[in-house]
């Protein structure tokens, strides 16, 4: 499991861990984010989740459709 530095609020650290992947390529353009996923591997409640895929969304990393899910921007999403 993660090991949390307890000096940061777990949803930075996990929207920077997605920061990451983005920018690696483990992530890639127009993929599907799943928030279960990320839920599941961090061990922590949808909330915190959340909280990590709005700042990545404010950020214009990821993009949400309703009813579908987030997923990684791509040339032309807003």
């Amino acid at each position: 499991m993660f090991e949390f530095n307890p000096t940061y609020p777990k949803w930075q650290q996990i929207a920077e861990v997605v920061r990451q992947r983005i920018a690696s390529g483990e992530y890639p353009m127009h993929g599907l984010i799943s928030e279960v996923k990320l839920e599941s591997e961090f061990g922590v409640a949808r909330e915190t989740v959340r909280k990590a895929t709005a700042a990545l969304r404010s950020e214009g990393l990821i993009v949400t459709r309703r009813g579908m899910g987030s997923f990684v921007a791509g040339e032309g999403d807003t």
